[in-house]
């Protein structure tokens, strides 16, 4: 079952929350964000490849070398937040997605406009949160 979106949709409160329409609008948001995130990926790769001749001058090869390692992280960062987006997919799939994993709750329009990927309310979040930083200082 193939939903057609008008261009300028956007999900409300006045409607009922994630039908169809909005499961639509969220896949497909999900969907362009992870394949920017890949072309992203294949522009750094081959900006990795292209750079590998050493520079002569030892600042020069330091920047360089800082450079990459940047791209590196940021293209790490990149595949985790994929992984995510995979996840949510899923969730749009099941029919979980939307729905705090903590509390079963709506996450609400407004957060998983802002966070396509958001797994709890804000509320569960900033409990979360809280509990790590209090275990950490243990």
């Amino acid at each position: 079952m193939s939903i057609v979106l008008p261009q300028d949709y956007r999900p409300s409160e006045d409607e009922p929350y994630m039908n169809p329409r909005m499961r639509e609008y969220f896949r497909q948001r999900l969907l362009q964000w992870r394949e920017e995130l890949l072309e992203e990926a294949s522009e750094t790769l081959l900006h990795l490849r292209e750079g590998g001749n050493a520079e002569p001058d030892i600042a020069d090869r330091a920047t360089t070398e800082t450079n990459r390692a940047l791209e590196l992280r940021t293209r790490d960062r990149a595949r985790k937040l994929i992984t995510k987006i995979d996840e949510a997919l899923q969730r749009i799939e099941d029919g979980s997605y939307g729905y705090c994993e903590e509390t079963q709750e709506p996450i609400g329009i407004s957060r998983l406009e802002a966070r396509p990927i958001a797994t709890m309310t804000l509320e569960a979040q900033e409990r979360h949160e809280r509990m790590e930083r209090t275990h950490r200082d243990e």
